[in-house]
């Protein structure tokens, strides 16, 4: 057969805003990991008090609505190269925030105390943390990809609110135990009531966020002229095909 009459593969599907929410969500995750989780936050609430929290409970939440702008609009094969990239992302951050808190530092330089409190996390809670992000993140997809199949593309809010609270919950259940129990940074005996205060802040950014989310995936579905549904989809976590 001449070259010419060779067949050929079509070009991938090319969308004019998929890389910038890929970046966006990179990002918050980096944030949440490299400056949040350094400082405890407390702020005083009406009816409630005074609640003390990780600052990272701020972004942690936001990649969480990111995943499911991704999943819903473009569908969960493209949503998980995203999720890779996040991950491969901090495992990269971790490993040179290590290498630079362990270099020597200068005779000159003074603040090596201070930035081995803010970059200086222990493996063990950075394998806790890349454990709970991968996990919670996939299930965080599977279950909107799937929930919009059965829903029909109906009823945006409990896809995302749904499987936030199941993205969050294996997180937060992955994490907190995998980080902490047993070394004397949290006790014990209260380990379970920090992991559900933060798993109830998360979530209900999320539902604070809904209004935010709806506009935003009713923009890309617009601008892509995409509303993907995963009907035939392999949902295994383990490829980067889109």
């Amino acid at each position: 057969m001449p070259l010419s009459q060779a067949p050929r593969t079509p070009p991938a599907r090319g969308y004019r805003y998929y890389d910038l929410v890929m970046a966006a969500f990179v990002a918050v995750y980096l944030c949440s990991n490299l400056i949040g989780p350094a400082k405890a936050a407390q702020l005083t609430l009406p009816l409630i008090g005074p609640v003390t929290f990780g600052a990272g409970a701020l972004f942690f939440p936001i990649s969480y609505i990111f995943g499911d702008i991704l999943t819903e609009v473009y569908g969960y094969a493209r949503a998980r190269k995203v999720i890779w990239a996040g991950f491969a992302a901090m495992a990269f951050a971790s490993l040179m925030a290590w290498v630079v808190v362990a270099l020597p530092p200068a005779p000159e330089w003074q603040n090596q105390p201070a930035y081995e409190i803010a970059f200086g996390s222990t493996w063990r809670i950075v394998l806790a943390s890349l454990t709970a992000f991968f996990c919670g993140e996939f299930v965080n997809s599977y279950i909107l990809a799937r929930m919009k199949v059965m829903t029909r593309g109906r009823w945006l809010w409990t896809r995302t609110i749904g499987s936030t609270i199941v993205g969050e919950g294996v997180d937060s259940l992955l994490f907190y135990p995998l980080a902490f129990y047993g070394s004397g940074l949290i006790p014990d005996e209260i380990l379970w009531k920090v992991m559900l205060s933060q798993f109830v802040a998360k979530v209900m950014v999320e539902v604070l966020f809904t209004p935010l989310t709806y506009k935003i995936v009713a923009a890309l579905k617009r601008a892509e002229h995409e509303d993907y549904y995963d009907f035939d989809t392999d949902f295994t976590p383990f490829s980067l095909k889109a």
